[in-house]
């Protein structure tokens, strides 16, 4: 279990730099808010082929262990490109090229993990908290540090951490070799994926990433524009993750009480009014603080709630197909139209953004209300 939390927390220490900084440190190349959205919204984009591709290659070969090596050592080598001074073309060929591997190998992970857990779904939060507590270490430090130092630093502050998640995937191996995918497997797989269940799920997924658009974009930024230095803006990162750590490590009693399904569209309805909140008040600190509190639902319990639903969706040799169409789904087209869309609605202001995102977060808790929850009730009731 260490191994596997090892990997977690280098892979979330590193969005612990990314995700707050990285528009921050586009900023400082020189780039406005049009270049930011379009080279950010990059970073979802690979996730719409990257995951598939990716599980699809390892699902085929006869040492799928190969494919995550080979995918982190590319991030690596990728990533390192961004030491270098670039125009806006150069900085969108090396978004491209380090993004797509980068997003490649972490639905792998999670089909390695869930290989691990021999059915015991409900102690992934165990595991997947160790990726909190990486992100939330990053995010506080490199905070401060960029106060210091500036933004344009960022690169050469990541890149140990890259060498430190390549290491942590050469330590890691799958419990047992998982069968090679053959074409039953394919038409099993189809055959999942057109539940009117398992498309409301991916629908839902897809709509709550659009939502987070303004927030993965632009929070840094919105957060400068109304008086945050950096250094705040790291803590109030950190006071999401800080909750979503302690959600983490109770996550086996709640979902047990709770279930999946209840809790993942709970959490939908507390992330409409985090975006709600976060446009209505952006000068009010008690408010921020409190809608930052909320991101261990809006993120950590959905993604949890999310994680048990494809495992009973997608099992054992699926499990790695239905990984990968979930990143695609949500993370990529959903990430990519929530970028580009944050850009355009944030030419009226950021408050518009997230008051928007709200009512996509709300059309979202609707499909997983009516199909999750609702339609399955009244289909027992009916039975």
């Amino acid at each position: 279990m260490l191994r596997l939390a090892s990997f977690y927390f280098a892979y979330y220490a590193v969005l612990g730099a990314f995700t707050p900084y990285w528009s921050l440190y586009l900023q400082s190349q020189g780039m406005g808010i049009a270049a930011i959205s379009v080279l950010m919204s990059l970073w979802y984009a690979t996730r719409i082929v990257a995951p598939s591709a990716w599980t699809m290659l390892a699902a085929r070969s006869p040492r799928p262990i190969r494919w995550l090596h080979i995918g982190c050592a590319l991030t690596v080598a990728c990533f390192a490109g961004f030491l270098l001074p670039w125009k806006f073309a150069g900085l969108f060929a090396v978004m491209c090229a380090f993004c797509f591997f980068y997003n490649a190998v972490m639905p792998q992970f999670e089909s390695i993990t869930q290989s691990h857990l021999h059915g015991r779904t409900d102690l992934y939060g165990l595991i997947r908290v160790w990726g909190s507590i990486g992100f939330i270490l990053v995010v506080a430090g490199f905070g401060m540090l960029i106060d210091r130092l500036g933004a344009a630093w960022l690169p050469w502050m990541m890149l140990p951490l890259f060498v430190a998640l390549l290491a942590c995937a050469f330590n890691n191996q799958y419990a047992e070799p998982p069968a090679l995918a053959g074409h039953g497997d394919e038409a099993g797989f189809r055959a999942r994926l057109r539940r009117p269940e398992t498309i409301a799920f991916f629908a839902a997924a897809f709509l709550i990433q659009v939502s987070f658009g303004p927030y993965y974009t632009f929070f840094s930024i919105y957060l400068g524009e109304h008086g945050y230095s950096p250094t705040m803006q790291g803590v109030l990162w950190s006071i999401g993750v800080l909750v979503e750590i302690g959600l983490l490590f109770l996550s086996q009693r709640i979902f047990r009480r709770w279930g999946a399904r209840r809790l993942l569209v709970f959490s939908l309805g507390i992330t409409v009014l985090r975006w709600w909140a976060t446009a209505a008040w952006p000068d009010s600190l008690p408010v921020m603080v409190a809608a930052q509190a909320t991101h261990a639902f809006s993120f950590a319990a959905f993604f949890a709630a999310a994680m048990l639903l494809l495992a009973e969706y997608f099992p054992g040799r699926h499990n790695g197909h239905g990984q990968g169409v979930f990143y695609g789904m949500s993370s990529g087209v959903g990430g990519v139209i929530g970028a580009l869309l944050a850009g355009q609605l944030w030419r009226f202001s950021g408050q518009v953004a997230f008051a928007v995102s709200g009512f996509i977060a709300l059309a979202a808790c609707g499909v997983a209300w009516y199909w999750l929850l609702r339609r399955p009730r009244r289909a027992m009731r009916g039975a």
